[in-house]
């Protein structure tokens, strides 16, 4: 039965009865008249406004291009990625080779300062006597040996742009204040002016050293540090990488392997980090000519990961997961090919995923 054959209202009518009439009054009849109901209506409750979309955050491809893959240092990439254009100084720590300079280099070139220099300093590789004229610049015969032209120093040289400050850790302790005023003043005096020079530069340190440790033994200024660091960004070394297998494709851009010799690759531990691997890659690239790189055109690599057991069959206990997994990522989890490659057939090597854990991407879900 409808609404209009209980009741003597239109059911059309029942938001304006109840709100233009008082609440002694809302009476209605049951139909027939005998039987007289006060009408209470509340409106049905707001349906939720579904949010929108977080954006998702674009990674700039020169910040994109660090990694191929390891978790870790994918969420360094996309912490640095919202600091870009923004005037915090980053400190970058990692063991010599881990790549450095190429990420502060990244970080210029995905920014608005891009199409300014971007100047380098090893504080590590210029003479003691000669460091402070060459970052602050020095005015015609401001000292002996002075040039008589003068010198613009390296961080007016960067103005507008970046100055990366590379192995910050063996920078003197008496050029540290100087180096501390240019970062809270945005000024730079030049050696025997009177008068400082402003500068507009983003600073990015870099060191492999404990600088922690050097604030304590009173060999680096503690408000130098803190100034420095803005934003810690700590790159992993080569060998805790989950990506290793991806770089190395990646920087041989096309050129092929054997799978051998990427094995032997896989179980190098890397102590020069991606310095090492970029020498390996290209001496090994200008041996082998127009063929894959093969086992011959190595050079001499020290075994410290456990590599893949690659004896046939089924006998012996699995080694190397870890080596088993790079493997896999660097063939593109094309089983077949690793299968070949360790000598085993594809099903070994499917029980020996199975019982490492290991599943390709295309299975999880």
């Amino acid at each position: 039965m409808g609404f209009e054959q209980l009741f003597g209202l239109p059911f059309g009518q029942i938001g304006r009865f109840v709100m233009t009439q008082p609440s002694d009054q809302r009476a209605v009849m049951l139909a027939g008249g005998r039987q007289l109901l006060f009408l209470s209506a509340v409106p049905p409750p707001a349906r939720p406004v579904a949010s929108a979309p977080r954006e998702e955050r674009r990674v700039p491809a020169p910040l994109a291009a660090l990694s191929a893959g390891d978790a870790a240092l994918d969420r360094q990439v996309e912490r640095v990625a919202r600091l870009v254009n923004t005037p915090i100084s980053l400190l970058i720590t990692g063991e010599t080779g881990s790549g450095k300079e190429y990420f502060a280099k990244a970080v210029h070139t995905a920014s608005e300062r891009r199409g300014r220099p971007f100047v380098a300093v090893n504080c590590a590789a210029i003479p003691e006597h000669l460091i402070e004229s060459e970052l602050f610049g020095h005015l015609p015969g401001s000292f002996s040996g002075a040039s008589p032209k003068g010198k613009r120093g390296l961080i007016a040289e960067a103005d507008g742009g970046t100055l990366f400050l590379d192995e910050i850790g063996d920078m003197p302790l008496a050029l540290q204040a100087r180096l501390l005023r240019v970062l809270s003043e945005r000024e730079v005096l030049p050696v025997g002016a009177t008068r400082p020079v402003p500068v507009n530069i983003r600073v990015i340190a870099a060191t492999h050293a404990p600088l922690e440790q050097l604030v304590l033994a009173g060999r680096f200024r503690d408000d130098l540090y803190y100034r420095l660091k803005g934003a810690h960004i700590q790159l992993p070394p080569l060998r805790e990488r989950s990506d290793l297998g991806a770089m190395i494709t990646r920087l041989l851009d096309g050129h092929a392997i054997a799978p051998v010799a990427l094995q032997r690759l896989l179980a190098h531990r890397w102590p020069g980090n991606l310095r090492e691997l970029r020498n390996v890659l290209d001496y090994a690239a200008s041996l082998c000519g127009d063929g894959p790189i093969d086992l011959d055109d190595l050079p001499e690599l020290s075994v410290a990961r456990l590599p893949v057991r690659v004896t046939a069959g089924e006998g012996g206990q699995d080694e190397g997961p870890e080596a088993l997994l790079q493997a896999l990522r660097a063939a593109q989890w094309n089983v077949s090919a690793v299968a070949r490659a360790m000598g085993l057939s594809r099903m070994t090597l499917y029980r020996r995923m199975k019982r490492a854990g290991i599943v390709p991407p295309n299975r999880l879900n």
